[in-house]
């Protein structure tokens, strides 16, 4: 899990008034300033009992209005979440951590000759025909050069990202009510440290600022001013987002945030409860510099020095018939535990319940996954996710908090919402639950072009018979703990995907520092028989989306990439001559799709396609 923290943006370049862009005025300009807004909302996470049958039923009646619903995508190895928007006519796909502590939107630009090398190409404006460069104006930073307005960040880690300012149709996706729309985003000319070295191509900000990809919709008037994220949990991983008002569930526990108090989401927590006991703090201690701040792209939490030395000896004292252990990383100081077994949901029996009291009396229930992490080395050990901030009294709660918890970030009434659900299905029940989209603003009237799938990131050949499928899992646990359970694992993944266990084969087998990297194979079920191409793609999206369930002693996984190959030559013959009408045609499209067999590459890259 990363350390460094995606957060607390710094704005460079400040401007006092902004103008609405759009593809008839391309002359406009827009505002700059980060600071305070009058009618902004911050961001918060909650726990709520864990009832299926009420979460099943609240979920039917979330959605209303026009919303983006979009898949979250979590990467295991840097600690972040991110989703999938489409930029340009046509659309240019982008994978984007989600950040609310951060306030541009921004991707490479391909003129860029120091940014990273990341997992899409960059952005290329020539290739887009609704793309318009913003235009200087005393409105904002201004190249004097090129005459285009310019945006920098910093960020706590010390990444650094700049760059110009485009504007262009924002795609959501398919699935998504919300129509493509236009919107102003950073074309990257450079990039520093994490933002230079991460997988991620940028940051989606969702964060307070009219640059805010959230701002600019609720602007628009296309969504209500909210917004809400659901980050998988401790085995599983995924999730959802949606930009737009949702009907929160009627035991959801809402916090007030003071947009005014701070340009960052924040909320009033007042205390912290460890087994039923307040801690013995000032509640001032949690209002220093910028109060309590929520932000989505920071992996842990972080707490004053007074809270933090009074959080931890309560939680010692409670786990005092522990072993007290190193941590993985030599480099930092982790308080850790040994003992606990490898059952996550098991975890609450030995580990203390956490209360987050804020202003209003109302409670937000931690569980032990909310605060502690995995140890890579040890099976059946656990740290404290949960650090001291340093010399900054900012209280800063990442995304360890709102495991496995639906954050409402209700800007309109300045409030945050916390119900706890299992995120990983609640994409699912978003996407299932009946709900009848608004056709008026539905993208069935938007040409393809501009409302793409996420269907090609397992994009298939549509008549090829697969005779293996292999990929790659990056799962959180060391070699020398999975090697003895290895078959057992085999079994499960087979089990899950209802196929027979003699189908998935193990080919390798190798340490990634305290994680191990086991490539898989699944075989058809027989000799005469071959995969199709539903089934493939059924396969690898499950993995991907984090929707194989493995035990919780297994820890999480990630597919890092697959690979597909044709049914041997011999049985792909038979194949097309049974399904083609004529022997004559039989043998051409034979001849044809072997010959194209033997050249195509194979697909090692999650989101390829073969290019005959």
């Amino acid at each position: 899990m990363a350390r460094a923290l995606i957060e607390l943006v710094i704005a460079v370049g400040f401007i006092t008034s902004v103008l609405s862009l759009t593809q008839s005025s391309p002359s406009t300009s827009l505002l700059l300033y980060e600071g305070p807004r009058p009618a902004m909302l911050l961001p918060l996470f909650h726990t709520p009992p864990n009832t299926t049958s009420r979460s099943s039923s609240n979920s039917r009646r979330l959605l209303q209005r026009s919303n983006a619903r979009m898949r979250l995508y979590d990467d295991l190895l840097h600690g972040y979440y991110t989703t999938l928007l489409w930029i340009g006519t046509p659309p240019q796909r982008f994978a984007l951590i989600v950040d609310t502590g951060s306030s541009v939107t921004y991707v490479p630009c391909s003129t860029c000759e120091d940014c990273g090398r990341h997992q899409d190409p960059k952005f290329q404006p020539d290739l887009s025909s609704t793309y318009q460069p913003v235009k200087c104006s005393l409105d904002c930073n201004c190249n004097s050069e090129s005459g285009q307005c310019v945006y920098e960040r910093q960020y706590a880690e010390m990444s650094t990202s700049s760059g110009v300012l485009g504007e262009d149709l924002i795609s959501f996706g398919d699935l998504s009510e919300l129509e493509p729309q236009r919107a102003v985003f950073g074309c990257e000319n450079m990039e520093t440290g994490d933002l230079y070295s991460q997988r991620a191509d940028g940051i989606m900000g969702l964060g307070s600022g009219d640059l805010s990809i959230m701002d600019q919709l609720v602007d628009k008037g296309v969504i209500n001013d909210s917004f809400s994220l659901c980050y998988g949990g401790m085995g599983v991983g995924g999730g959802a987002m949606v930009l737009g008002g949702i009907s929160p569930p009627t035991d959801m526990v809402f916090a007030h945030s003071n947009p005014v108090r701070s340009p960052y989401y924040n909320i009033d927590l007042k205390e912290i409860h460890v087994a039923g006991k307040p801690l013995p703090l000032n509640p001032n201690v949690f209002d220093g510099k910028h109060g309590t701040v929520m932000d989505s792209g920071t992996t842990y939490a972080y707490l004053p020095e007074a809270a933090f030395v009074a959080f931890k000896d309560a939680i010692m004292k409670e786990l005092h018939s522990f072993q007290k252990i190193r941590g993985p990383d030599p480099n930092y100081n982790d308080i850790c535990f040994s003992g606990a077994g490898s059952d996550v949901s098991e975890l609450s029996k030995t580990f203390p319940a956490v209360d987050m009291v804020f202003s209003n009396g109302q409670k937000l229930s931690l569980s032990p996954e909310n605060y502690l992490f995995r140890h890579s080395k040890v099976n059946g050990a656990y740290c404290l996710g949960i650090f001291h901030n340093g010399n900054d009294p900012t209280t800063l709660l990442g995304g360890i908090i709102v495991r496995n918890t639906l954050v409402m970030y209700d800007r309109q009434h300045s409030k945050i919402g916390f119900w706890k659900t299992n995120c990983s299905e609640l994409w699912e029940r978003l996407h299932i639950s009946g709900e009848t989209p608004n056709r008026e603003n539905s993208t069935a009237k938007i040409p393809p072009t501009l409302a793409p799938a996420e269907a090609p990131l397992y994009g298939l050949p549509r008549e090829l018979p697969i005779g293996k499928i292999t990929f790659n899992l990056l799962v959180n646990i060391s070699y020398s703990n999975l090697q003895p359970h290895i078959t057992e694992l085999a079994k499960f993944i087979a089990d899950d995907l209802d196929i027979n266990p003699s189908q998935v084969h193990l080919l390798n087998f190798t340490p990634i520092g305290n994680d191990s990297l086991i490539r898989w194979a699944i075989f058809p079920p027989g000799s005469s028989h071959y995969i199709s191409n539903a089934t493939a793609a059924s396969i690898i999206a499950r993995f991907a989306e984090h929707r194989v369930r493995l035990p919780g002693t297994f820890g999480s996984y990630q597919l890092v990439g697959w690979n597909i190959e044709p049914l041997a030559e011999r049985f792909w013959n038979v194949v097309y001559l049974e399904t083609q009408t004529t022997k004559a045609q039989s043998l051409q499209a034979c001849q044809c799709s072997c010959s194209r067999a033997r050249t195509a590459a194979n697909i090692d890259n999650l989101g390829a396609v073969f290019a005959w």
